[in-house]
């Protein structure tokens, strides 16, 4: 069965243009045109993955965000921006989106992305851990996609989600932005590192006693980030 990938931008030489890649890649694609129309074609296409641009009409691809989180819409986003301002690509972030392109974008590069999105949405489950993960008071229940902090529940994004499972994995060890990339994006290739910075910082919104001085997610200087050995049942209880 085709993968199917919905593409929603006003301007039609940019849908054609991710049309046509997309299509010449193998996947079933459905163009529309402005916000509303997401709305319209859910129930019949059904996508896999939604590329969605920021400014569209009748309703931006900030409140498309929203509203489809809101309903429990959990389907994969790539936001297409052609602004450049930061907080634009953040905002798009702290509303369900999973990751963003700023226009003009490479053809392949997008491929690349919706690619990688559908490998780990997707992935056997036969290949991936399911026992739960505990560090800390921080437990990971990766089969039912929950977690826990001194026994509550955390309201976490499903890319937070997965950071935060990634970093579990990989207790003390130092990783790169590079790597967190590659394991929780799935990239394979040289990508925005500052999807990382913004995830980690909503990710210790949700678990730090003092975002500003993180005790569980450090910051190592001009590499990377660690999910420190020095957690502790108490201190994280403590939270409360």
């Amino acid at each position: 069965m085709k993968r199917k990938v919905l593409v929603v931008d006003d301007e039609p030489s940019i849908s054609m243009l991710i049309e046509f890649n997309v299509k010449l890649a193998g996947y079933d694609v459905q163009c529309v045109y402005d916000g509303e129309a997401v709305f319209s074609v859910l129930p019949t296409f059904r996508p896999d993955v939604i590329v969605l641009d920021l400014m569209l009409p009748k309703m931006d691809g900030i409140e498309v965000c929203r509203r489809l989180r809101s309903e429990g819409n959990m389907v994969p986003i790539i936001m297409l921006t052609a602004l450049q301002d930061l907080s634009d690509k953040i905002a798009g972030l702290d509303n369900g989106a999973d990751d963003y392109m700023t226009k003009p974008f490479s053809p392949q590069e997008l491929l690349s992305r919706i690619q990688a999105i559908l490998r780990r949405s997707f992935a056997s489950p036969a290949l991936q851990t399911n026992d739960p993960i505990e560090h800390g008071a921080i437990v990971v229940h990766p089969e039912q996609r929950q977690a826990t902090l001194a026994g509550e529940p955390i309201d976490l994004t499903p890319k937070e989600f997965d950071l935060l499972l990634f970093m579990m994995k990989h207790a003390g060890k130092v990783l790169s932005r590079q790597q967190l990339l590659h394991g929780v994006w799935d990239y394979h290739f040289l990508g925005d590192t500052r999807i990382v910075d913004v995830h980690i910082s909503h990710l210790r919104d949700k678990i730090e006693r003092n975002p500003r001085n993180p005790e569980y997610i450090v910051t190592i200087r001009n590499v990377g980030y660690k999910l420190s050995e020095l957690a502790s049942s108490k201190d994280l209880a403590s939270n409360e």
